[in-house]
C-alpha cells in the first residue's frame, strides 16, 4: 500500500527540507562484493545469479526503514511492501521494464522472477507494481564495469542498484557494484548499512 505521509513526522524531516528542491540529489556509492556464494549456488541449484542478488537486494533492504519512504514530485511516501525491478531484453531487439514482487521465500520471488521475466521478453510489454516502493535493477552483463553513474536528477528518484559481468579469480568472484539513492530517502550512513548488510545476506547462500 501507498500512503502519503508528513516528512516533519518522519526521521527524514531535516533531509526533506535539505534535499526535496535540490537539483541533483541523488548519491551514488561503489562497493565491490565477494560474490563466491552465489556464483557457487546458482551452478548447484541451476537458479540464475542476477535473479538470486535481485533476493538478496530485497533481503537486505527490508530490514532497513528508509526503503520504505520515497520522495516524489515534493511530498513524502510510506509503504509496507517492496519490489524490485529487472530490465528485459525483448524479442525485439529492445528492452522492457518488469517489476517484482520481493518476498522473503526465495522459490516463490525465483516464480514470479521467472514468470514476469519470460513474459516481458517475449510480449515487449512492460509491468509495474505501482503499491510497492520498487529497487530499480540493472545488469550490463556483457562486460566487466568498475562503477555505473546514472541520472542524476529529481526525474526518477528510486534507489538503483547495477552492475556489471562478476569478476572469476582462483578462489573468489567478485563483482563491483553501484548503488544510487535520493538523499531525501536515506543518508550514507542508511546506504552503507545496506550495503554492508547485502554482503553478509550473500555470505549466507547455499
Amino acid at each position: 500500500m501507498k500512503q502519503e505521509i508528513n516528512p516533519k513526522d518522519t526521521s527524514r524531516a531535516v533531509a526533506f527540507e535539505l534535499w526535496m528542491k535540490s537539483p541533483m540529489p541523488m548519491v551514488t556509492l561503489t562497493k565491490t562484493f565477494d560474490v563466491t556464494q552465489l556464483c557457487k549456488m546458482s551452478r548447484r541449484s541451476g537458479l540464475k545469479f542476477n535473479m538470486l542478488l535481485c533476493w538478496c537486494i530485497g533481503n537486505a533492504a527490508s530490514q532497513i526503514e528508509e526503503f520504505y519512504m520515497l520522495p516524489e514530485d515534493g511530498k513524502m511516501y510510506k509503504y509496507d511492501c517492496l519490489a524490485i525491478n529487472v530490465i528485459v531484453n525483448n524479442c525485439n531487439g529492445g528492452i522492457n521494464s518488469c517489476d517484482v514482487p520481493y518476498c522473503d521465500d526465495l522459490e516463490r520471488f525465483n516464480k514470479d522472477y521467472t514468470t514476469l521475466t519470460r513474459s516481458a521478453s517475449s510480449s515487449c510489454q512492460s509491468t509495474f507494481v505501482d503499491d510497492a516502493m520498487v529497487i530499480g535493477t540493472s545488469a550490463m552483463t556483457a562486460t566487466e564495469l568498475d562503477s555505473i553513474v546514472n541520472q542524476y536528477s529529481d526525474q526518477f528518484c528510486n534507489p538503483m542498484v547495477m552492475w556489471g559481468k562478476y569478476r572469476k579469480g582462483l578462489f573468489k568472484a567478485t563483482l563491483p557494484v553501484s548503488f544510487q539513492f535520493h538523499h531525501a530517502q536515506m543518508d550514507g550512513g542508511h546506504a552503507a548499512r545496506f550495503l554492508n548488510d547485502l554482503q553478509q545476506t550473500i555470505y549466507t547462500q547455499r
